[in-house]
């Protein structure tokens, strides 16, 4: 289940955005896009007089992984191999069930007890 999980992770590529008023982080996403901020407006149009822009959109892509090498049996070597089978034939045959045991007094019932001999001649482990 951990290796499964380790090879989804390795191959899913992400974005993170942030968005930058001046030298403040507004906001950071992941998946998504950044929230601009409230100045994004005004921004705008003093852009369009002086040229210039307080605010910047930070993306990094954090790619992951694209090819997966799989392998099969016959790429492994002859002592892999046999090591392989090997290990999977004694691994099977580890959890055999148990013989059933025959016990033969199941089914027998001791008798009453009529008297209780220690008692009667007073005998009592200390």
């Amino acid at each position: 289940m951990l290796l499964a999980l380790l090879v989804l992770f390795s191959t899913v590529s992400f974005t993170i955005e942030k968005h930058f008023c001046g030298d403040v982080l507004i906001d950071v996403a992941v998946f998504t896009e950044a929230q601009k901020c409230v100045m994004e407006a005004f921004e705008k149009e003093q852009e369009a007089i002086t040229k210039k822009t307080c605010c910047k959109d930070e993306v990094k892509l954090v790619k992951g992984q694209d090819e997966l090498k799989v392998s099969t049996f016959d790429d492994l070597t002859l002592l892999q191999q046999l090591f392989i089978t090997t290990f999977t034939y004694t691994f099977i045959n580890l959890f055999e069930g148990l013989e059933t045991h025959i016990i033969p007094h199941k089914d027998y019932s001791p008798p009453n007890l009529v008297v209780d001999i220690q008692v009667l001649d007073q005998v009592f482990i200390i």
